[in-house]
């Protein structure tokens, strides 16, 4: 089933439960030959194979080894590995229904890094062969999650990162839009494992998809939905196994939500972090021992999180994985602080905020009237942010989910 060369592109992403077994990958084949048949020119990437405990899927290639501190090198290259194989198994699939695949790595991909272990960001995209591979009439099936820096290292895009390798290569190819196939319809209104009204969102903004994944949803990598709010990229989050329509992300000048509030999104694993400044506000060593709290933060890989300077004390937020790193950091300046654990950062997300008086408000006396108790809040033109204690998550959410009318 030859492609057209002129046929415009459609970049199609598969999840690690659509090409862990033969079900899935039966499922894909018949998707890329759909797309085919409507005249388009499937570009396909795809995820490792299955979930932790799965035979290839990351977690349990990571699994053959008792860690490799100070070898991140070694372990993008057992990483990677997972979305080679699916690339070739997901190429040999829909070659036995007659369509001309083939299979590439990152690095035959073109997807050029900046070379950073384990979390890198792409830099550029060379995209010579996968178009030459579509004009001499065959799908590329490109593994996602990877690529290789400009001295040629192997290196990974962080967790989720097949969904950045699709949106790049819409960006870099000029694809008419971008599917990111899962197991789930679409994006939710919140996680339907925390909510019991959560319903899949016909439509959400681009900028609510980023702000969505960058306060803990999980349906789109982060870097993604940065790339599909930055580019314009048309996006749909559907589901490999039913007829669902998905969720459609929309550009913020074309569609505006009737909505205050769209979605809740929410992370735990958060530890608040309260350091004592030396000197009174006002005045230069106070200001300086908050810029050199920031500076060596960053120095360090250490990413903040709803940070408040308030008279004599700086207080901000970091996930549990960097608490130590953050510890040394101020260990070595040399400044007392206070740590507390078991937090959560619950986030109400809408584009349909901005300006609105009382959302506050009503945040608040919805939290109030489930008995949790707000430590610190920070917001944005379309969110609110809460800290609490992760043990009120799952109350938090509902309540907020009911009273702003999410589930309706």
């Amino acid at each position: 089933m030859p492609l057209k060369a002129s046929a415009p592109v459609i970049v199609m992403k598969f999840g690690g439960t659509s090409v862990a077994d033969a079900i899935g990958r039966a499922a894909i084949a018949q998707r890329v030959s759909a797309a085919l048949e409507s005249g388009k020119s499937p570009v396909v990437v795809v995820s490792a194979m299955g979930r932790a405990g799965a035979p290839y899927a990351t977690d349990t290639l990571l699994e053959l080894v008792d860690g490799l501190p100070g070898e991140l090198a070694e372990s993008d290259w057992l990483m990677a590995t997972g979305e080679i194989i699916s690339a070739i198994v997901c190429a040999h699939e829909l070659r036995s229904i007659g369509v001309d695949a083939r299979a590439f790595t990152g690095a035959d991909a073109g997807i050029i890094t900046d070379g950073k272990h384990g979390s890198s960001a792409i830099v550029e995209i060379r995209t010579e062969r996968l178009v030459d591979a579509i004009a001499h009439g065959q799908v590329p099936v490109v593994a996602g999650f990877q690529g290789v820096s400009v001295d040629g290292r192997i290196t990974t895009l962080g967790r989720g990162g097949s969904d950045t390798t699709a949106c790049a290569l819409g960006v870099a190819l000029e694809a008419e839009s971008v599917e990111i196939y899962t197991d789930v319809d679409g994006v939710a209104t919140a996680d339907p494992r925390v909510c019991s009204g959560a319903e899949t969102l016909e439509v959400i903004t681009a900028d609510e998809l980023f702000q969505m994944a960058r306060h803990g949803s999980r349906v789109v990598h982060t870097p993604a939905a940065q790339l599909a709010l930055a580019s314009g990229l048309a996006v749909r989050v559907r589901n490999t196994f039913s007829d669902h329509p998905g969720t459609l992300v929309a550009n913020i000048a074309s569609y505006r939500p009737d909505k205050v509030a769209t979605a809740i999104s929410h992370s735990t694993g958060v530890v608040r972090i309260s350091v004592s400044l030396p000197a009174p506000e006002g005045t230069p060593a106070h200001m300086s021992s908050q810029a050199q709290v920031y500076r060596a933060m960053a120095d360090a890989g250490v990413s903040l999180d709803m940070f408040t300077p308030v008279v004599g004390t700086l207080v901000f937020s970091v996930g549990q994985g960097s608490l130590d790193s953050a510890c040394a950091v101020l260990g070595g300046l040399g400044l007392p602080y206070e740590v507390r654990e078991g937090l959560a950062k619950v986030t109400l997300v809408g584009a349909g905020m901005h300006g609105v008086p009382g959302v506050m408000a009503t945040m608040a006396e919805a939290l109030d009237g489930a008995g949790v108790t707000v430590l610190q809040t920070s917001d944005s033109h379309t969110t609110i942010s809460v800290l609490i204690c992760a043990e009120d998550t799952d109350a938090a959410i509902e309540a907020l989910h009911s009273r702003f009318e999410l589930g309706s």
